[in-house]
């Protein structure tokens, strides 16, 4: 087995990976992107025009996109934490619950994000209230949807709290979980205890500096 990981520490999709690979103890060889050395990001570049990242390579194969390579990894390389349930119907739930996080969960948290990086006649303040009422939004959802689960899709941790770890992460940095969702709160607490992601959140601490937003002085 021969797998490479083309991936930075401090990026949410990549964390969201990072956590799948860890969880099942994985082995790969990890292409860490910097501006310190080009070289991975030239190669990245040379398999997947489009630049965006994580990249996996398995034997050759070029593989992008999170949840997809999450889902490579489950099929050809399943371990002692089964990602994806074997279990048509749930796999569906985790599969529901990975989009949702994806889409509605980290979607606005970027756009709040991405704007604020913008030269001050370029900024989209209207695109950001709305994605801030997308947040709202989604904890509400989320907060009545956890009610009596301990992971994203029920009793068992999946790619969904692979997904869900990293964005429920940087969304309370950008747009507070509000206290009275207990259950979102209580829920991203189990998730920065699990040792697969509390690994990839630690890896990721020197580059705090860099979040556009200011990282707060907790988690």
């Amino acid at each position: 087995m021969t797998l490479t990981l083309y991936a930075h520490p401090f990026s949410s999709y990549c964390q969201k990976v990072l956590t799948a690979l860890y969880e099942n103890g994985t082995p790969f060889e990890y292409r860490q992107l910097s501006n310190e050395d080009p070289q991975p990001m030239a190669e990245l570049t040379e398999r997947w025009p489009l630049k965006r990242f994580p990249l996996l390579v398995d034997e050759g194969r070029t593989i992008p996109e999170s949840t997809v390579i999450i889902e490579h990894l489950a099929l050809l390389y399943p371990g002692p934490v089964r990602l994806l349930p074997s279990d048509p119907r749930a796999a569906l739930e985790v599969r529901f619950m990975d989009r949702f996080f994806d889409n509605y969960v980290a979607t606005p948290q970027q756009k709040v994000v991405f704007d604020s990086m913008r030269s001050e006649g370029e900024r989209d303040p209207r695109g950001v209230a709305d994605a801030r009422a997308m947040l709202e939004t989604a904890y509400a959802w989320l907060d009545k949807t956890m009610t009596g689960r301990e992971w994203a899709a029920g009793d068992q941790f999946s790619m969904a709290d692979c997904a869900a770890a990293p964005f429920l992460f940087y969304a309370d940095w950008t747009h507070r979980i509000a206290t009275s969702f207990e259950n979102v709160i209580a829920y991203r607490k189990r998730l920065l205890a699990r040792p697969s992601f509390a690994r990839a959140v630690d890896e990721a601490r020197p580059y705090r500096a860099y979040f556009p937003l200011g990282a707060p002085d907790r988690d």
